[in-house]
């Protein structure tokens, strides 16, 4: 729960101005639902698209407060994150919700980014590997590895995020190319062709390190993402 009206007005012009200089990198910007309406005003046009933070498991029906994939779609949103760590972790999400989520979206034409990662204590018992496969295995059981075509992976280690700590860039590739080759054990081309992003303390001076390891994608960016010169400088650090 970041920004206002006055403050995004100055990040995203600064984000749509900055990208226009960046070649051959993906960026979309995922924001409270409340802006979608300014991101959509401010970014159509550009080659930064846009999405939103979370989204129901349901098409539609009498659930006030929630907001439903094809709301989403009516702003143009082309990403929605679902199974942060902190939903996860905060409102007691299950991999199996998430994994409804996920498909909610594809319904309605939009790319869902799924967020899997381990906590401190995961990691230090060695479960790092058992976590993420349960979180994969929830959407794969539910709709099998095709769920996963056109869609996104990020891998978050919780312990990493808003913390400062960042996993090593051999710590992150390790569970990159688990990920990678869990779905591959259901379908290699689906597999292959998998955006898998790192999310957890990315910024400007590991970016191009993390970026570097063969089956990091990109980035799922958080704080770093609320100042526009570290942004970008992240957004080049992707280039190719």
């Amino acid at each position: 729960m970041h920004g206002t009206l006055a403050q995004n007005a100055e990040l995203l012009d600064a984000v749509r101005d900055g990208m226009v200089q960046i070649r051959n990198v993906d960026c979309a910007v995922c924001v409270p639902f409340p802006y979608l309406s300014q991101a959509q005003q401010k970014l159509s046009g550009g080659n930064v698209k846009w999405g939103a933070q979370d989204v129901h498991q349901l098409d539609k029906g009498a659930y006030t407060g929630e907001v439903s994939a094809q709301m989403l779609r009516d702003f143009g949103c082309s990403y929605v994150i679902v199974g942060h760590s902190e939903r996860r972790a905060c409102y007691n999400e299950s991999s199996r919700l998430v994994a409804e989520k996920f498909l909610a979206a594809q319904r309605a034409g939009i790319t869902p980014i799924l967020c899997v990662g381990e906590t401190l204590e995961q990691r230090e018992n060695g479960t790092t590997e058992n976590v993420v496969a349960g979180q994969l295995d929830a959407l794969i059981q539910l709709e099998g590895a095709q769920a996963l075509h056109n869609a996104v992976v990020a891998y978050e280690p919780v312990w990493a995020i808003g913390t400062g700590k960042t996993a090593t860039s051999a710590q992150a590739q390790a569970v990159h190319a688990f990920i990678r080759q869990r779905v591959a054990s259901h379908n290699g081309q689906i597999a292959a062709e998998l955006c898998i992003l790192y999310g957890g303390s990315v910024k400007a001076n590991n970016a191009a390190d993390l970026f570097a390891m063969p089956d990091i994608d990109g980035g799922l960016i958080g704080g770093a993402s609320l100042v526009a010169d570290e942004f970008l400088a992240i957004c080049r650090a992707g280039e190719v």
